[in-house]
């Protein structure tokens, strides 16, 4: 593995900050792609009172990947820092306030990205999915009945399978950087993170699906953890199998292929994920990637020694 590997991550929240935390301990050529369509929280009440993107999954981005000293490590406490109150204030991040400025007074989404980066002196560089804030919906089927989830947090929440997933703008306009850093990417990596939210959203944008689907670079994907033991209808993608992770992904990108598909070894059965990636040529990883403390994040340095593994003897 060399330094010089140039690498796009694609996803949103935590999923997305789990990636980049590993993958920037064996590459400082990292371009963070990530989705705008958080509606919730802190971002959501943001995006109520400014035409700005979401600001809430790009502030973790950067904060994934500010520099390892210690003025990196305390920017990135403040980013990451709540407010705590009885007042309008409470719960908003620092970090979506600081961009929230940013883009209010230059309206360039990037520029003020790239002047927060410039602060936290990150590895790489975090960027919007699309130029614009987005809104998805989605419909359900909850035994037989149809459910319309209107927004990011609804669309988390909902109980049911999945029956069709949409974005508002349908066609909206991708920046020239993120399409450069995707043609120029070595690796393009997707996941983990909320399936429908912060994987999916990327594919459902046509010219970024199609410069993705397009790249020379080598695809891999990170399934979550866990996606076969929670009980059916319990949340977002709750009751799908490892296998039904991919299947429901190549819906929406038919053409995609990926290189390799990793997966946490914890999650029982793997025999329908193996068969649906021996069909489409796909080379599997299978390991331990959990965080003993929080069996629902990835741990870092596992998924970093994933990387490593798969940089060396399957990507070669």
């Amino acid at each position: 593995m060399t330094s010089d590997l140039k690498v796009a991550a694609l996803g949103g929240g935590h999923g997305l900050a789990a990636t980049l935390k590993a993958l920037r301990a064996i590459t400082s050529n990292i371009t963070a792609i990530v989705t705008v369509a958080d509606n919730g929280g802190s971002s959501g009440r943001l995006r109520e009172e400014f035409p700005i993107v979401p600001p809430g999954d790009l502030r973790m981005a950067l904060a994934a990947l500010c520099a390892d000293d210690d003025w990196g490590r305390n920017w990135a406490q403040i980013m990451q820092y709540r407010f705590t109150s009885d007042g309008p204030l409470d719960g908003h991040a620092v970090g979506n306030l600081l961009l929230a400025a940013l883009w209010d007074r230059d309206e360039d989404v990037v520029a003020g990205l790239d002047q927060v980066g410039a602060l936290l002196k990150v590895v790489g560089r975090v960027l919007p999915m699309t130029a614009e804030p987005l809104s998805i919906d989605a419909t359900f089927d909850n035994r037989g009945e149809l459910i319309e989830a209107q927004g990011q947090v609804a669309v988390a929440t909902t109980r049911g399978r999945l029956q069709s997933l949409r974005l508002s703008p349908t066609n909206p306009e991708v920046r020239e950087e993120v399409i450069v850093a995707i043609a120029e990417a070595d690796w393009i990596t997707m996941g983990p993170g909320s399936w429908f939210s912060s994987v999916l959203p990327h594919l459902l944008v046509p010219e970024l699906r199609d410069a993705i689907t397009s790249s020379r670079a080598k695809k891999i994907l990170l399934l979550n953890l866990d996606t076969d033991k929670k009980e059916s209808g319990g949340g977002e993608f709750a009751g799908y199998s490892p296998r039904e992770h991919c299947e429901i992904l190549f819906q929406y990108a038919p053409d995609l292929h990926f290189d390799v598909v990793i997966a946490d070894s914890n999650q029982g059965d793997m025999s329908g994920l193996r068969e649906l990636l021996e069909e489409n040529a796909t080379a599997f990883f299978e390991g331990d990637l959990r965080e003993p403390s929080a069996h629902y994040h990835h741990n870092e340095r596992k998924l970093t020694s994933a990387f490593t593994h798969i940089a060396r003897e399957i990507l070669v």
